[in-house]
């Protein structure tokens, strides 16, 4: 098994409570010392995932671990059965939500890995379905690690003789009670540690090794730990070599699937050339006043229709606007609401990210702001802006924006999975009618609040903008998140396509 097996020449093989003694104040002086270090430079995150067979003393070294660092950047998060919250979400909702921030560490217990290794074991998935589960895991811990996350995981091994006979004496310890949760209530602790050797071989990357721990000596487990998680703080560029012996190859990600949209041809002078899907749109569609107010009254009726049907309790609604500045989004999303319950949705401005989400990865402030069943989300500016803003203005490197149209792949099919409807707008105006909504909106009193000076240094990038929306569409609009370009030259036009796509989508999805 390609991970890594504890041994250091600074601990002895057969530790005695007099050498754990004699250990204890240089490893925690040490430990210290490089939490300190990462505490005051923030260059990333920590992540250790705690796991093994019970009684190997993996609660007894996740309090020395709070007890020799500085715990005011410590949390320990430990999964229970999900909540109902939790349960109407993705299943990777609540490890996102709970992600520490830059130079803070967080201690997970009944990790990600907890579900579908139990589930495995008592035979209620099978073996195409725990391999899927073991790739989006390696996945998701592969983001958080490009994201500076440093990932760590512990395996606390024990032998089955030792196990029995240490838990017989735990038992009858109410304090130790609480320790007995994780496997030994199911009776399979030689299944479990079977199917942690096949997870391990698929999950312990460069990125996010397993460090297995052999825990029949009590007074082990806990120097072995914090040495390992001081090495990792010490030297993180080279925590590969220092805690991983060669692992198994990774997953291969999955390539982004095929657009929806097809290209579109057109003819030039020399030849035949390609336009994008944004520069294709037909901007000239337009529909007169009476027509508009008919038809907004009807497709607001049969949204309000659809949301309050039994099914919709049982899905979610997410709804993303993108598009050119000045394109209409917000009268757009008045429509759209304005038959909605306001109790069941929310709209979510997005803006530059403060200081909160900049310390964690990119997409956690977008997990966190998911809708559970029965309700709907409305992101006015979304996930999108790392391949648009973020590119074009240089916030990002080209490695991360190019990385992040598969994360958004990922992202929206982990939504369609738990049953959410993603739904996708792209509203599209002329270089020329922009400028006329700008003038409008500087000579408007009540609209001077909607043009900044960022709008007219956006506009010194228009082809910019342009490549990169028609970049991002040919790259995410997939068979379960497809995307919808609305001509918006007309503002009322555009509203009732939007309302009218929706309700045809939810239709479908019901």
């Amino acid at each position: 098994m390609s991970v890594f097996m504890f041994q250091s020449a600074s601990l002895p093989v057969d530790l005695s409570r007099a050498d754990f003694d004699a250990l204890e104040p240089a490893l925690r002086t040490e430990l210290l010392a490089a939490q300190r270090k990462v505490i005051e430079t923030k260059p990333f995150s920590v992540v250790i995932v705690v796991a093994g067979i019970d009684g190997a003393g993996k609660n007894k070294a996740i309090a020395r671990l709070h007890e020799w660092l500085d715990v005011r950047y410590v949390t320990c998060n430990a999964y229970d059965a999900e909540t109902d919250v939790e349960r109407e979400r993705p299943d990777m909702w609540r490890y996102w939500r709970d992600l520490p921030a830059l130079g803070e560490m967080s201690v997970v217990v009944c990790s990600w890995y907890n579900a579908p290794m139990r589930d495995f074991v008592l035979g209620r998935i099978d073996e195409a379905e725990f391999e899927l589960a073991l790739t989006r895991i390696g996945r998701f811990e592969d983001l958080l690690a490009q994201e500076n996350v440093l990932v760590l995981k512990f395996w606390f091994s024990l032998d089955p003789k030792v196990q029995k006979e240490r838990l017989k004496g735990l038992g009858k310890k109410a304090r130790a009670r609480h320790i007995l949760a994780e496997w030994t209530d199911i009776g399979r602790a030689e299944q479990a540690r079977a199917v942690f050797e096949r997870a391990a071989l698929v999950t312990s990357t460069p990125a996010a090794p397993w460090i297995v721990i052999p825990s029949e000596d009590p007074h082990a487990p806990d120097p072995a730990a914090g040495r390992c998680v001081e090495m990792a703080l010490s030297r993180r560029p080279e925590t590969v070599e220092a805690l991983a012996a060669p692992p198994a190859a990774a997953p291969p990600a999955a390539a982004p699937p095929a657009a929806v949209l097809p290209a579109v041809a057109t003819g030039v002078a020399a030849g035949v050339g390609r336009r994008s899907a944004v520069e294709a749109i037909d901007l000239a569609s337009r529909i007169s006043k009476n027509r508009y107010r008919a038809e907004l009254d009807h497709w607001q009726g049969e949204l309000a229709h659809l949301v309050t049907k039994k099914k919709f309790r049982k899905m979610s609604l997410v709804v993303a606007f993108e598009g050119n500045d000045a394109a209409g989004k917000g009268g757009a999303i008045r429509r759209m609401t304005h038959p909605l319950d306001p109790r069941r949705y929310r709209v979510h401005r997005i803006a530059a990210p403060g200081e909160e989400a900049r310390a964690r990865p990119y997409l956690w402030r977008f997990w966190r702001r998911l809708p559970q069943l029965g309700h709907a989300a409305v992101f006015d500016r979304s996930w999108y802006g790392r391949v648009l803003v973020e590119r074009v203005e240089g916030f990002c490197s080209q490695d991360d924006w190019m990385r992040a149209y598969n994360e958004i792949n990922e992202f929206e099919a982990e939504m369609h999975d738990a049953g959410t409807l993603v739904v996708k707008f792209w509203l599209a105006i002329s270089k020329q009618e922009q400028l006329a909504r700008f003038k409008e909106r500087q000579e408007t009193p009540y609209k001077q609040f909607k043009i900044t000076d960022d709008d007219w240094r956006n506009r010194l990038k228009w082809d910019d903008y342009a490549r990169a929306a028609g970049d991002m569409i040919d790259r995410t609009s997939t068979s379960y998140a497809p995307w919808h370009l609305v001509p918006a030259e007309d503002k009322r036009f555009a509203r009732v396509e939007v309302l009218r796509t929706l309700v045809e989508r939810l239709k479908a999805a019901l």
